[in-house]
């Protein structure tokens, strides 16, 4: 859950609010209905789907989801999985009476041991389950072209040689003002790593 935890941290620290949900929700699916892993991610996918509806207008969306987050966020530790909890549990009320509070004021940040996770502060793989997540919950992107991305850069971590996927993929995920430039390029990129490998391919069959 590690990587998947701080990945979706992240997203929502960078104002990404509903894509931040696509961090979690694989592990959340898997996870024994009721058990604390459960309810601890399925109320924070549904504190960050509270935020988006607020953001978007939809205030009785936002209440819905702000009251039925904060009960599968209760009963749980103040510091549950590191995550702030004690202040989500406490911007949800705030939310559930008032949802024009996730517009006039500073978006909540969510804290992880103590920090404010975001995405220039992710390692490899927090940033791989980023970058698949973003291509998905995104418009514009293909997410084949992400994904065969991370599998290239993938190869060259395991070779040592971080170089152009690696970098390619954590620009994706950091740099939000020009994401859509960094995406052309990496396709760019991948298209051409796929034309020399279906060169190559059955060459020696």
């Amino acid at each position: 859950m590690d990587d998947s935890l701080r990945a979706g941290v992240a997203i929502y620290n960078a104002g990404a609010y509903r894509a931040a949900h696509g961090a979690w929700e694989a592990t959340w699916l898997d996870l024994e209905d009721g058990s604390d892993d459960e309810r601890f991610l399925h109320g924070l996918i549904q504190f960050t789907a509270a935020v988006h509806h607020a953001h978007e207008g939809n205030h009785s969306g936002a209440t819905g989801l702000a009251q039925s987050a904060q009960q599968y966020l209760d009963g749980l530790a103040g510091d549950y999985r590191g995550i702030n909890l004690d202040d989500v549990r406490a911007y949800l009320a705030r939310l559930e009476s008032d949802p024009d509070v996730a517009v006039r004021d500073d978006p909540l940040e969510l804290r992880l041991d103590g920090d404010v996770v975001t995405p220039e502060e992710l390692d490899f793989d927090a940033i791989v389950v980023a970058a698949d997540v973003l291509a998905e919950e995104l418009d514009g992107y293909d997410e084949s072209i992400v994904a065969d991305a991370i599998a290239y850069a993938r190869e060259e971590v395991s070779t040592g040689e971080q170089t152009q996927f690696t970098a390619m993929v954590f620009d994706f995920v950091q740099n939000d003002v020009q994401r859509g430039l960094v995406y052309q390029r990496l396709a760019e990129h991948v298209r051409l790593k796929r034309r020399r490998e279906d060169d190559v391919s059955g060459l020696f069959e």
